[in-house]
């Protein structure tokens, strides 16, 4: 946990550094990115996260997520960490960037500029079980359905990003 993330104002300009948990703990806002991974049938790659994650854990998420390192370009990060966490190579492209603040677990704060990439891969993830727990293919209306029954096994990042990706992208 000796990971700084990038402290950013609201129009992305970096405005110093901070380690990831402090950040966290005071709900500052920091650089971040979510990658949204589709197969040729239209098909979201969810990602659940591991257990013992310092916050939502065990909650089923988008591809991976996750922030840039100092002086890292954010793009540069989503590719390096899509393959750290999910064994999977791709270019990506941009879609959106969104700022949101939700409260989390174990009094945890999640303030961030989100970036989101997405990409369309049928390469079968191989996982890094210190970051993720399971995986599973799920069709954007089955998603909706279910985070609409069931939205505490989500993140929360996931709930508020989804449709506007879906959007942006124009997938069903």
């Amino acid at each position: 946990m000796h990971d700084d993330v990038v402290l950013v104002n609201e129009y992305d300009d970096e405005i110093g550094f901070m380690p990831k948990l402090e950040a966290h703990q005071k709900g500052v806002l920091h650089r971040a990115f979510s990658v949204f991974i589709f197969n040729s049938k239209g098909e979201l790659l969810l990602q659940q996260r591991a257990l013992g994650k310092y916050h939502s854990e065990g909650l089923w998420s988008n591809t991976c997520c996750s922030h840039p390192l100092p002086n890292e370009a954010t793009a540069s990060a989503a590719v390096r960490r899509l393959q750290e966490e999910m064994g999977l190579q791709s270019s990506l492209d941009f879609v959106y960037s969104f700022l949101y603040k939700a409260e989390l677990d174990n009094g945890l704060t999640e303030h961030e500029l989100d970036h989101v990439f997405w990409a369309v891969s049928d390469h079968e993830p191989i996982i890094n079980t210190a970051e993720v727990s399971n995986y599973k293919y799920v069709s954007p209306q089955a998603l909706r359905e279910d985070m609409k029954k069931h939205p505490n096994h989500y993140t929360e990042w996931l709930k508020i990003c989804f449709d506007e990706v879906m959007k942006k992208i124009q997938q069903p």
